[in-house]
């Protein structure tokens, strides 16, 4: 269902994937927005377990286009380098795609938040305090990889 990738010598282990999704603070989330027309998005996440969190708005075009089609695609880069004397940069990236659902039940809805609050908080107290203050506002969106490629990349 999913095509190989063209440049198989840049591609990168599924541990290396993983290892960027564990690491990296954001990606951009793609789904089928109106009229057809692609809708990306920067988000923040957490990867666990072969899935994607991510929390957002209760409403709005992301979530209206979820809610028409749940395939979606989601792409990190890490943060790359540049050799000294060198113009071009070496990164890598990871492109999943997968289907995407809004998380109903009550007890996964706060350990996701919890998962993501763990990665950008610095103490757990605040991740607590953010849940208790926040989180009655939020929408915590789940995407399970159905497929997943990673690419090492010299610009040049």
């Amino acid at each position: 269902m999913f095509r190989k990738m063209r440049r198989f010598k840049q591609q990168l282990s599924s541990q290396d994937c993983v290892a960027i999704l564990q690491n990296e603070p954001r990606g951009i989330l793609a789904v089928n927005g109106d009229d057809g027309y692609p809708y990306t998005v920067p988000l923040d996440y957490v990867y666990a377990d072969g899935k994607i969190y991510f929390h957002c708005a209760v409403e709005g075009h992301k979530i209206d286009a979820i809610q028409r089609s749940d395939k979606v695609s989601f792409c990190v880069l890490d943060k790359g380098s540049r050799p000294d004397g060198e113009w071009a940069y070496y990164f890598n990236s990871v492109v999943v795609f997968g289907r995407i659902r809004i998380v109903t039940d009550e007890q996964l809805r706060t350990e996701s938040l919890r998962l993501l609050g763990t990665k950008y908080f610095p103490t757990a107290q605040m991740v607590e305090d953010d849940i208790r203050k926040n989180a009655a506002r939020a929408l915590v969106l789940e995407l399970t990889v159905e497929h997943m490629t990673g690419k090492h990349v010299h610009e040049r």
